[in-house]
């Protein structure tokens, strides 16, 4: 993904170069080409710098979007909009799955839990995802006392499995109810493939 081509850095700097210009045209007494680009480009550009500072990135994405263009057709239509919520920029959200993770009393204010990951899980039985986060400020004890919630929250049919990847990061898979042993085993291919 190329952060350069963020949402805000776009208008940040569409909004730069019309201010520029204006203020060029300006000094050079040219008053057809400074009004307008003086008048919508300082607008843009304050708007701009007001969209990086309430940015948030998207989460990785593990699978190819070939992989992703073919799940559409299979997987829970849940879990499809998850992918596309948590992987495109967002504004004025201090986290993904913000909402959700407030209802599911996995919030802290100050240091909410960031989403870095995400993976949807294909096995015989159907289709899960596998979700990393970062703990922030939520202690891991509350994550697993809200396991069996968070079976029930994303989609149906599926069960949670938390695993502690060190105590600052947990991996959280979804899994079809009777695919919890396919997919583990896919799911540690797929990491071995990407270290090699």
């Amino acid at each position: 993904m190329n952060y350069l081509l963020a949402p805000g850095n776009l208008i940040t700097v569409t909004g730069a170069v019309l201010t520029v210009i204006g203020t060029v045209a300006y000094l050079t007494g040219a008053a057809n080409l400074s009004v307008p680009t003086l008048f919508y480009g300082f607008p843009i550009f304050i708007g701009g710098l007001a969209l990086k500072t309430s940015e948030l990135p998207p989460a990785k994405l593990i699978n190819s979007q070939n992989a992703l263009k073919a799940a559409k057709g299979e997987a829970p239509d849940e879990l499809i909009k998850l992918v596309g919520d948590v992987t495109r920029w967002r504004y004025g959200q201090k986290a993904h799955l913000e909402s959700s993770l407030e209802v599911l009393k996995l919030w802290d204010e100050d240091n909410p839990p960031q989403l870095k990951e995400i993976e949807l899980l294909k096995s015989p039985d159907g289709y899960g995802a596998r979700l990393k986060f970062e703990l922030g400020g939520v202690p891991l004890g509350r994550w697993q006392e809200r396991e069996d919630r968070l079976s029930r929250f994303f989609a149906t049919g599926l069960k949670a499995d938390l695993k502690i990847l060190n105590s600052e990061e947990i991996d959280l898979t979804l899994l079809p109810i009777n695919a919890e042993n396919t997919s583990t085993s896919q799911h540690t291919d797929n990491e071995s493939k990407q270290s090699q």
